[in-house]
């Protein structure tokens, strides 16, 4: 089962993105703040982690930032999440997220995005030493 980590500050937002990921078959750390970011990340683990930009006073692109440059969280597929912006402000502007959606969205849309993430992610090539 895949896991991922949501964080959005918006209290209403996170449960129902959780609640549809849940039914969706995936295991669901909802997170409130980006405070307590990467300490969930070393306990939950996450497949994916689904962040809204813009979490109080902590924004979500700079968080975005720090997780792709550090290598232990580097390889985490981000799907950067906002109601404040427009899908071709991300045209040129770049994070490190691996995608982009913006609020309000239909689930099946977030469902099929994330579906996209994941899959890409299971397609590199694993190599075994014998």
């Amino acid at each position: 089962m895949k896991r991922i980590l949501v964080v959005d500050d918006d209290i209403e937002v996170l449960e129902t993105i959780q609640l549809i990921l849940e039914i969706g078959g995936f295991k669901v750390s909802a997170l409130n703040n980006g405070e307590e970011v990467f300490d969930r990340i070393e306990l939950f683990k996450p497949d994916l982690i689904l962040l809204d930009i813009s979490l109080g006073h902590i924004d979500g692109r700079v968080l975005c930032e720090q997780l792709k440059s550090i290598e232990s969280t580097s390889q985490i597929p981000i799907l950067l999440i906002s109601g404040l912006y427009d899908p071709k402000d991300f045209t040129t502007l770049n994070y490190g997220q691996d995608d982009f959606l913006s609020k309000p969205f239909q689930m099946d849309v977030l469902l099929k995005k994330i579906s996209k993430i994941l899959s890409l992610e299971e397609e590199q090539p694993s190599f075994h030493l014998n």
